[in-house]
């Protein structure tokens, strides 16, 4: 661990972001509302969406481009050579949740309930006994998509009541098919009743709605907790925390020609299930955006693998502070703590990408930043999870590491992390982007 003083000593950001964090995670119940809420941060700090259909020019500024539930955004300073290496800070939109079936409509003994699948590896008890909500996004019949948000308690999972399980608090068992579906109210079932009162929310005809991807989220607001309110609790912190911070450290260098790299945010769909997808990390949309940035400057072939070459990407993503009630699952050596900085994740088997030049890179910016930094590593009897961090590794062939911030109950329907680790994080991403 850094001996770094526990505030950064430079850098633009402070606990206002923290606060500018809780309206993001409050906007962003779905992917593709975190993507519409990234572009529009960018926008107002000068960058340009740019399609994918359309021919790119070497233009300099800062420019994005979105896929469904990614975004891909860069700056490039005015001047830059064709084989200028990339920055990249890489993170993911998506979150552990249930998501609407194609047939969403069913019942039973008088209830009306909405069919859900479970989507990545969420903690289920989390989502019992909830208000929640309904988001996502509709696909309209002449292809135009249309951003849904029923942002007040609509749905609840509910639990069995201890009377009739009286073994549930020596363990409970939950069933994802039988025990997960959540009501909505009573009476007789209708086929299309969800899609045509969702649809109606969203101001658009139902018969126009041509297919969906929705999902559920709990609608009770990002807080602030604890008697000196130094901790914040929240929903999907994992991973819009980072594709927050990334956000912010990306737009506050626009305009910033003396760079002797190219910045850029990567926020991809679907880590959460691996990544398999035209809008996941294992997808070839990052490769593409870099390499059409070093054509349209005019380079070519060589100056694509100069570029790659001399590239770093951090991928940030959530990690685990030590537990208090667990902390034997942790190792022993390495208990990260909240409000201590962001994080160095390291696997030797690879389920994080970081190695020595990548500590080294990591620890290099937060010095600059003026930001302390944590190890984690974890026990050798609990195998770690991963991140698109070996993907990008492998895929792209270039430098990355994996960091993040740490946090208590991840993969939960509400996450907690220390109130100060989110400007700590965007700090040292700025220092990081800036090369």
């Amino acid at each position: 661990m850094s001996s770094a003083p526990s505030r950064p000593a430079a850098g633009p950001f402070d606990r206002g972001h923290t606060d500018d964090l809780m309206t993001f995670l409050a906007a962003s119940p779905s992917p593709y509302h975190a993507v519409a809420n990234t572009a529009e941060r960018l926008e107002k700090a000068g960058f340009r969406r740019v399609g994918e259909t359309e021919a790119w020019d070497g233009t300099s500024g800062g420019k994005y481009v979105t896929r469904g539930g990614a975004i891909i955004a860069w700056y490039v300073p005015e001047g830059a050579a064709p084989h200028t290496p990339f920055r990249i800070v890489g993170a993911h939109t998506d979150s552990p949740n249930l998501r609407v079936k194609p047939q969403p409509d069913f019942g039973r003994e008088g209830w009306r309930q909405v069919a859900v699948e479970i989507y990545g590896g969420p903690l289920l008890n989390s989502w019992l006994d909830r208000d929640l909500g309904l988001a996502g996004r509709f696909t309209l019949r002449d292809g135009s998509h249309a951003l849904v948000n029923v942002d007040r308690p609509l749905l609840r999972v509910p639990q069995l009541a201890i009377h009739l399980d009286r073994q549930v608090n020596e363990g409970m068992k939950l069933e994802r098919q039988r025990h997960m579906q959540p009501i909505w109210g009573l009476g007789e079932v209708r086929e299309g009743d969800l899609i045509a009162f969702v649809a109606e929310e969203a101001g658009v005809e139902a018969e126009d709605v041509a297919g969906w991807d929705l999902m559920v989220h709990a609608v009770e607001a990002p807080a602030y907790l604890g008697r000196d309110r130094e901790l914040l609790a929240g929903p999907r912190m994992d991973n819009l925390l980072s594709v927050h911070a990334a956000t912010a450290a990306l737009a506050s260098l626009a305009g910033r020609d003396d760079l002797p790299c190219i910045p850029v945010l990567a926020a991809f769909d679907h880590e959460e299930n691996g990544s398999e997808a035209d809008t996941g990390a294992q997808g070839p949309l990052l490769g593409t955006v870099l390499e059409r940035s070093v054509y349209a400057r005019g380079g070519r072939y060589e100056d694509r693998a100069r570029a790659f070459a001399g590239t770093v990407c951090l991928s940030s993503d959530t990690g685990h502070a030590v537990h208090p009630n667990y902390a034997e699952r942790h190792d022993p050596t390495h208990h990260p703590r909240v409000n201590g900085g962001p994080i160095l994740k390291v696997n030797v088997n690879q389920r994080y990408a970081t190695d020595g030049n990548g500590r080294a890179v990591f620890a290099a910016a937060c010095e600059k930043a003026g930001v302390p930094w944590q190890s984690f590593v974890s026990n050798n009897d609990m195998p770690c999870g991963t991140t698109i961090g070996p993907i990008t590794a492998a895929r792209h062939g270039i430098t990355t590491v994996d960091i993040g911030v740490a946090i208590l109950s991840m993969h939960s329907a509400r996450e907690l992390c220390g109130a100060e680790d989110p400007y700590l994080l965007a700090n040292a991403l700025v220092a990081f982007l800036e090369g």
